[in-house]
C-alpha cells in the first residue's frame, strides 16, 4: 500500500507502465467534474471509476481485495477513513473471488486504520486487504484500476 498526494504519483510510474496512463488521464480535467461511471483510458487494462455516496460506519465495512488489478484510489470530496490489513492475514472469508468482479471480501478486523482528505491517493495491491468508505457524509471518488 501507498499513501500519497494525487501530485506526487509520478513517483511511481517506475512500478507499472499504467500508472502513467492513470495520472494523465487524472491530471487533464477537473476531477469534480468528472461523470460518475466507468471512463476508459487504455480499454480493460487502465480504466476509471468515479463513484458517490455515503459513508458507513466502521463496524460496517468489509476488507476486500483484487487479483487481477492494482486500485489508485482518489479522493474528491470528503474524508475517507480506510482500513487495511496484510492479506495473508485474512482468515475470515464472507464472500469467495468473483473473477467478474475482481473481489473477494472478508470480516477480519484492519490492523490500521488511515483517513484521507481530498487529491490524497492511496494504491493497494493484490496483496492489500482493504475496507473503504468508512465516514461521515458524501465520499466521492475515483478508483483507477490498473491490470496486473
Amino acid at each position: 500500500m501507498i499513501i500519497d498526494s494525487l501530485l506526487s504519483l509520478e513517483r511511481y510510474f517506475s512500478m507499472h507502465p499504467g500508472f502513467e496512463k492513470a495520472y494523465r488521464f487524472l491530471r487533464r480535467q477537473p476531477l469534480e467534474q468528472l461523470i460518475e461511471g466507468r471512463h476508459v483510458i487504455d480499454g480493460d487494462n487502465v480504466y476509471a471509476t468515479v463513484s458517490e455516496g455515503p459513508g458507513k460506519a466502521l463496524e460496517a465495512a468489509k476488507l476486500e481485495v483484487h487479483d487481477a488489478y492494482i486500485d489508485i484510489q482518489v479522493l474528491i470530496k470528503g474524508q475517507e477513513t480506510m482500513g487495511w490489513r496484510d492479506r495473508r492475514h485474512c482468515k475470515i472469508l464472507n464472500a469467495a473471488y468473483d473473477e467478474k468482479l475482481d473481489m473477494a471480501l472478508y470480516d477480519d478486523e484492519p490492523d490500521v486504520f488511515f483517513t484521507l482528505e481530498p487529491e490524497h491517493i492511496v494504491i493497494f495491491f493484490p496483496y492489500d486487504a482493504h475496507a473503504p468508505m468508512i465516514g461521515d457524509g458524501v465520499i466521492r471518488k475515483i478508483i483507477v484500476k490498473v491490470k496486473i
